[in-house]
């Protein structure tokens, strides 16, 4: 396991605080870390493996979006929110994920504000990103597709 979950993006006592609220999930090559349309449960913390970030696409298809490695933060903008889960993430080899529930990582923010502006930071980080990922992606006429999740578990 790595000694940074979230890397350099997020201060050392960010880190820690968040470190005592995690519970370390393993998930096998092929596992659902969570789907979208579900309830945001929490946010995930990649500590090692990769994982295929998934949007719907036509029909019973989906669009791989990204893959993310340790270091990324997975659920972010719906754990803040309450929302539902608007990606599936999945993992593409063995994967280990801090995982933090939504209510401990709320109550950890709202006890520590000075944390907020290091959350918020990300979120407008993330923004920017997909803002660039989408302008690629809706620039390319044949994008990949993949086959529908219950066909890659089978």
């Amino acid at each position: 396991m790595s000694s940074e979950f979230v890397g350099s993006r997020l201060s050392q006592e960010l880190e820690q605080a968040l470190r005592r609220n995690t519970t370390l999930q393993e998930f096998s090559k092929g596992t659902v870390l969570f789907e979208q349309g579900t309830p945001a449960a929490g946010i995930y913390l990649i500590e090692k493996g990769a994982v295929g970030v998934m949007l719907p696409a036509e029909g019973e298809q989906t669009q791989l979006l990204e893959i993310v490695g340790p270091g990324a933060i997975l659920g972010l903008s719906e754990t803040m929110s309450g929302e539902l889960y608007r990606s599936t993430a999945l993992a593409e080899e063995p994967t280990t994920a801090a995982f933090i529930a939504r209510k401990p990582f709320r109550d950890l923010l709202d006890a520590r504000q000075e944390f907020c502006m290091q959350i918020v930071r990300l979120l407008s980080e993330n923004l920017h990103a997909l803002y660039h990922k989408f302008r690629t992606v809706s620039a390319h006429a044949g994008r990949p597709r993949r086959r529908a999740l219950n066909e890659r578990l089978d």
